[in-house]
């Protein structure tokens, strides 16, 4: 089943951001490797594709999981939560209606 994680960064926290990217980005890649990978990006906090020093608010993943407690473990472990970029992490089921 698809799962939806949608992480909240940390106030202050781009710099952090920034240092553990490629460790964050490579557990993404990992997912898209197995084809679990749904969908992945940053939520920047202006609306703007690159919003510089304002960062970000978050992320959000789909991605397969078999359960929802393997959804919340993989998320556990993402190199933001070590690093203190989020503040908080939630998952959901998500179910694809469209397109």
């Amino acid at each position: 089943m698809l799962y939806m994680i949608l992480g909240r960064d940390a106030p202050d926290s781009l710099a952090a951001r920034r240092t553990t990217r490629p460790a964050h980005l490579a557990r993404l890649q990992a997912l898209q490797a197995e084809a679990r990978l749904f969908a992945a990006g940053p939520l920047p906090a202006i609306d703007s594709p690159d919003p510089g020093p304002a960062g970000f608010v978050g992320s959000l993943i789909v991605a397969e999981f078999p359960s929802l407690e393997a959804a919340r473990a993989w998320a556990d472990a993402d190199p933001y939560r070590a690093a203190g970029v989020y503040a908080s992490v939630e998952v959901l089921p998500y179910i694809k209606v469209l397109p």
